[in-house]
C-alpha cells in the first residue's frame, strides 16, 4: 500500500467515523444516564473491580537490594552448630549464585530474636518497632523467585517478567480501578537511602497508556519536576495556553483515536491541578508534634524515610491509589551487621509508624501495605576483604526468603510458610512472587487472570500466566 492509498482509506474511514460516531455517541450517553453514570474520556476517573475488594489503597515499601531473612524475620538457631562449615554439594549443585562460590562457609546470624504479640510471631532485635506491630502483620517466610540478580529479580516483582516493557504493579492497579485522586497522580513514588538497580522500570506503565505510569516526587526543590511557573508566566497565560494545547490534542485525538493523545490531555489537566495540590501535600508543618515524632520526622536518622513515610499515608487519605516507597540499598555483601543495623534504624520505626497511624485513623483495613525486597540472603558468608574480620556479608539468594503484609484484606498475626533449618530451601507452603501478586491483586478485588491488557495479538497479565491466590493470607 502506498501514501495516497492509505490516505484514501483513513479520510473513509474518519467519513464513516464522524457520520456514524455521533449517532454512537448519542446512543452510549443514552445507555449510560440508564445506569445513572456520565460519559467520561478520563482513564483515571474509579472504575469498579470484579468483586468488592478489601483494600481501596497499596503502600508498597519496597526495600531495593534484598533484606538479609536470617537476620530479621527467620531466625536459624541451627546455623549457630555449623557456622564455619561447608554445605553439602547435595544442597549446592544446582545452586546459583551472583558472587560467592559454592564452597563458601556458613556465617550464623549474631540477632537476638523473640516473641512478640498475642501472635507471638519471632522478630529480630534490629526491628523492634516493626515487631510491636506483629499482631497486623502477614509474615511470609516461604517467598521464592527466579530471579538471582537485581535488576531481573525487581522486574519480576513489580511487572511478573524479568522482560523489560512490561506495565508495573503499580500501574495495573490504576488500570483496573482508576484513581480516587482528582488533583495528584494515581500512582506516587518516593525515594530514599542511595543507589538503585530497577529505577523507572519499577514504575513504568509498558505497553499500558502512559497516564498510568508512576510519577516521582522528588526529595528537594519542587516535589514535582517542572510544577512551578517559570518567571514572568501568570496563571492566566499558562491556562489559556494549556486550553490552546488542548483543543489541538482532542482535535487530533478525534481524528485518530490514539489513547496516547488522550493521556497526554489528561496529563496536562492533571499537572496544572498538581500544582497547587502538591506543595499542600508535601507540607507538613501542620502535623502535630506526636505524629511526627511518631514518624521521627525530626530526627535526623529517621528524617527522610519517615517524611516518606507520612507522606504515603497522606496521599492515601486523599484518594492516591498506589504508593510505592523505593529505598536503597538492602545489598550488604560485606559489612552485614553494621549496615543492615544503619538501614532498620533509618527505617524501621517509620514503617511501624505508618501500620499504627493508618489503623488508629480507620484506614488500615482497606489499605494494603507491603513490605520486602527482591529476594533474599544465603546461609553462607561473603568475604570481600578478607583483612577485615567484620567485612562479612551475604550474596543473593532467590530459593527463599521473607516478606510481609498488612491490612486491606490481610490476615494479621499470622505466619505463612516455613523454611529449612539453615533458611536455604522452603519445606512448607511455597509463595512465588507471581502468587504474591494474585494475592495483592484479590486484596483489590481482582481475579488477577482476567485483569488483562490485549497488546501485540495477545492478552497479557501482571502474573503472566502463573499465580495462585495464597488463602492462608487472607483474613
Amino acid at each position: 500500500m502506498n501514501e495516497l492509498e492509505f490516505l484514501r482509506l483513513r479520510n473513509r474511514r474518519r467519513f464513516l467515523r464522524e457520520v456514524g460516531g455521533g449517532i454512537g455517541m448519542l446512543g452510549l450517553s443514552h445507555l449510560l444516564e440508564g445506569e445513572g453514570r456520565a460519559a467520561s474520556i478520563n482513564p483515571l476517573d474509579p472504575k469498579p473491580p470484579h468483586f468488592p475488594g478489601k483494600a481501596k489503597n497499596v503502600i508498597f515499601m519496597f526495600m531495593e537490594g534484598a533484606p538479609s531473612q536470617m537476620d530479621l524475620y527467620d531466625p536459624k538457631p541451627e546455623l549457630q552448630k555449623i557456622s564455619g562449615q561447608t554445605l553439602p554439594e547435595s544442597l549446592t549443585s544446582q545452586l546459583r549464585l551472583a558472587f560467592i562460590k559454592k564452597d563458601a562457609k556458613v556465617l550464623a546470624s549474631p540477632r537476638v530474636f523473640k516473641p512478640y504479640g498475642q501472635c507471638g510471631t519471632e522478630f529480630s532485635d534490629y526491628i523492634p518497632n516493626i515487631a510491636s506491630c506483629a499482631d497486623d502483620i502477614c509474615l511470609v517466610r516461604s517467598m521464592y523467585t527466579e530471579a538471582f540478580n537485581h535488576h531481573p529479580g525487581q522486574l519480576l516483582l513489580f511487572t511478573g517478567s524479568i522482560q523489560l516493557g512490561r506495565p508495573t504493579m503499580g500501574a495495573w492497579t490504576i488500570y483496573g480501578l482508576g484513581s480516587e485522586s482528582k488533583n495528584l497522580p494515581g500512582f506516587v513514588v518516593l525515594t530514599s537511602g542511595v543507589g538503585t538497580s530497577g529505577g523507572a522500570s519499577n514504575f513504568s506503565s509498558g505497553f499500558l497508556p502512559s497516564h498510568f505510569q508512576g510519577t516521582l516526587l522528588r526529595n528537594a526543590g519542587d516535589p514535582i519536576l517542572y510544577l512551578s511557573n517559570p518567571e514572568g508566566v501568570t496563571a492566566e497565560t499558562q491556562r489559556s495556553a494549556l486550553d490552546a494545547i488542548r483543543d489541538l490534542n482532542q482535535e487530533r485525538l478525534t481524528d485518530t483515536g490514539d489513547m496516547e493523545i488522550a493521556s497526554r490531555i489528561q496529563n496536562y489537566e492533571l499537572a496544572y491541578r498538581m500544582q497547587t495540590s502538591a506543595p499542600d501535600l508535601v507540607d507538613l508543618s501542620k502535623e502535630p508534634a506526636h505524629i511526627r515524632e511518631m514518624y521521627g520526622i525530626d530526627d535526623p536518622v529517621t528524617k527522610q524515610y519517615g517524611t516518606n513515610c507520612l507522606l504515603a499515608r497522606r496521599m492515601v487519605e486523599r484518594g492516591v491509589r498506589f504508593v510505592l516507597m523505593m529505598d536503597a540499598s538492602w545489598d550488604q555483601h560485606s559489612n552485614l551487621n553494621k549496615g543492615l543495623k544503619r538501614n532498620c534504624d533509618r527505617t524501621e520505626k517509620p514503617a511501624a509508624a505508618l501500620i499504627k497511624d493508618l489503623k488508629q485513623r480507620g484506614l488500615l483495613d482497606s489499605t494494603l501495605v507491603v513490605w520486602g525486597g527482591e529476594f533474599g540472603r544465603t546461609p553462607m558468608v561473603e568475604i570481600r576483604n578478607a583483612s577485615d574480620p567484620d567485612n562479612a556479608g551475604r550474596d543473593h539468594h532467590p530459593l527463599a526468603y521473607s516478606m510481609w503484609l498488612a491490612g486491606g484484606g490481610i490476615k494479621g498475626g499470622t505466619v505463612v510458610g516455613k523454611t529449612d533449618d539453615i533458611a536455604f530451601n522452603i519445606v512448607e507452603d511455597k509463595v512465588h512472587v507471581h502468587d504474591l501478586q494474585a494475592t495483592m491483586m484479590h486484596c483489590l478485588g481482582f481475579d488477577h487472570t482476567k485483569l488483562t491488557f490485549r497488546h501485540m495479538g495477545r492478552d497479557f497479565r501482571l502474573t503472566d500466566v502463573h499465580g495462585e491466590v495464597v488463602k492462608k493470607m487472607l483474613a
